[in-house]
């Protein structure tokens, strides 16, 4: 899902680099999926597996994600796990 006022470019940008982040994921056990992007540059992401109830996950989310996302694509971003 995609906000309206975000384009669709941004978020198949921000989708590919949670692709690459996923393999990652997934070998622990957990998985990662891309719900939308705001646009106020608000990323929600749902977990799967091990990853759910994990205590690693925020740092996952704001050391991984985030920091990702804002080295490659050079804009902040808040990354938020939903339910």
């Amino acid at each position: 899902m995609n906000d309206t006022n975000i384009d669709d470019r941004m978020f198949e940008r921000v989708r590919e680099i949670i692709e690459q982040i996923r393999p990652a994921v997934q070998q622990d056990g957990g998985d990662i999926e891309l719900i939308e992007v705001t646009s106020d540059r608000i990323v929600r992401v749902r977990l799967h597996g091990a990853c759910v109830g994990c205590p690693s996950s925020s740092m996952t989310l704001k050391g991984g994600i985030q920091k990702m996302l804002q080295e490659h694509l050079k804009e902040p971003f808040q990354v938020e796990s939903t339910d």
